[in-house]
Parts: structure tokens; sequence; C-alpha cells
């Protein structure tokens, strides 16, 4: 039997809803080998998970997770591994991170105020002490005001979060370059999360996705993109195994993650 990893998971330092030593313990209890904790443009949960790790046998690296623009119009998403956390350049860059989504935050609160959404920034903090607020959190205080009964309603096309009026409040995201020349400057590996995710390329698992994909790998192998997320929800197992395609001809690690956010979202692990 091969190693158990999940190399793509999320905690309270971002928009997960278990603390990093709950995240250990569980992983360690489903007798994991190895994890990664990648929290949105952070890295506070990363010691605590590992000193968890330590004390529970499970190996845990260091990780984050960039939401990146490619070209000016294509979101994407890198994973940066075995990180240095004390790395200065990095740490300075996601200080601006944090105060470009603090405004952003507002203004989406804004919007759903306008919307007649009875839900104040309060109302986004889950947990004493809490410094990040993203999609997620909205979603919570959705239910938590009773106007839906499932985080995910919050995601529905066209409705809340998904309403033209909320997506209408870009995001200050960094480009894909300066994630990986960041990931990579803190002694890391960048790789790109959950490509079947990623929007403008064509029909998912299409033959003119995958060229658009191929187009995109082309160039960012040349920055420095050192792995692929071949193995993720979005996927099918078929749809993986193409993706590993791509992974040996750039010569790029597979990786593989669950994208974990808590019981609320992905149900009982």
């Amino acid at each position: 039997m091969g190693l158990k990893t999940d190399l793509h998971i999320h905690s309270t330092y971002s928009d997960g809803t278990m603390t990093p030593v709950e995240i250990v313990r569980m992983y360690q209890e489903q007798e994991y080998g190895l994890i990664a904790i990648t929290d949105h443009d952070g890295i506070g949960g990363v010691k605590e998970a590992q000193i968890a790790g330590e004390a529970l046998e499970l190996k845990v690296i260091s990780g984050i997770e960039f939401g990146t623009l490619y070209e000016g119009r294509t979101e994407l998403h890198l994973l940066g591994y075995y990180i240095d956390i004390d790395n200065g350049p990095l740490n300075d860059r996601l200080v601006q991170i944090r105060q470009a989504r603090e405004e952003r935050n507002e203004k989406l609160l804004k919007v759903f105020q306008d919307m007649g959404y009875d839900i104040a920034k309060e109302d986004l903090l889950q947990r004493p002490g809490q410094t990040y607020i993203g999609k997620p959190n909205f979603a919570r205080a959705f239910v938590k005001k009773g106007y839906i009964t499932t985080p995910k309603e919050a995601f529905a096309p066209g409705k809340f979060i998904e309403s033209p009026e909320a997506k209408a409040v870009a995001k200050d995201r960094i480009s894909t370059e300066v994630a990986i020349d960041l990931i990579k400057g803190a002694g890391g590996i960048a790789s790109l999360a959950h490509p079947l995710k990623i929007k403008g390329l064509g029909s998912k698992a299409s033959d003119e996705f995958y060229n658009n994909l191929d187009g995109i790998l082309r160039p960012l192998k040349k920055a420095g993109l050192g792995a692929l997320e071949c193995f993720h929800p979005s996927a099918t197992h078929e749809q993986g195994i193409d993706l590993v395609k791509f992974a040996e001809k750039y010569h790029l690690h597979i990786t593989e993650g669950s994208d974990f956010h808590g019981p609320d979202f992905e149900g009982k692990r």
C-alpha cells in the first residue's frame, strides 16, 4: 500500500472550519502519512500543524495557496510546498495581500447589504482571533442568518456569492509569475492547483480545453512551475490520468489534494 497523502488542506487560518491540530488528528486517525496545510494567502497554521504532526507521528509539510491572474485574464491557483515560512519577501507580500483582501471584503459586505441581506462583519467571524475572511465565511454567514440551509447553496449559479453584483467586486490578484517567484524564493515548489477548474479554456476536459491548458503549462514551466495537481475532486480518475500525461510531458511533479475545507462543505471524510 502506498503512502496516503493529501497536499491541499485549508484550516481555520483561512476559510476552513477545523484548526490545524484538529486536521492533523483527523488525518492521523485515517492513517495518512503526509499532508500539507495550504491556507489561502497565508502560512499562520503551518507551525501549529507541524508541532501536532511531530507529536502524532504524521509528516506535515509547509504549504500555501495563492489566487493568481495569468496574462491579466485567466485565474489560476498556485500551491506552494516546502516553503520557508520565515522568508522575508514572502511574508511582506502576504501582508499586502491581506490588506487588499480586507478592502475587498468591505465592498462585498456592502453589496450584500444593499441586496437586502442582514449580515454584518461580526457574522463573518467564526472563531476568536480570526484574521482571514473568504467566500466560505460569507456562505456560513448566510446559513447563520437563515437565508440558506447549507454553505454550498451560497455558490449556486446567479445567487448570493455567484450573483452578478458580488462577482463585480474584483479581487486584486498577484500575477502567476510573481507567485511562482515568491514560492521559489522561499525555497519551495510551485504546483498548479485543480487544473480542471480553470475557466475560459473551453468545455471541461475537451480537446479545446486540453490544448489551451497545454498553452499555459509550457510558459509556466519555463517560469519555474514544478508540479501539477493531477488528482483533485474536480477531476475524475480518468481525467486525472490525462493530467498526469501533461505532468510527464513537462517533467512536473504529480500531486494530489482534496481541497478540504471542513465537513460542512465536503461531508465527513
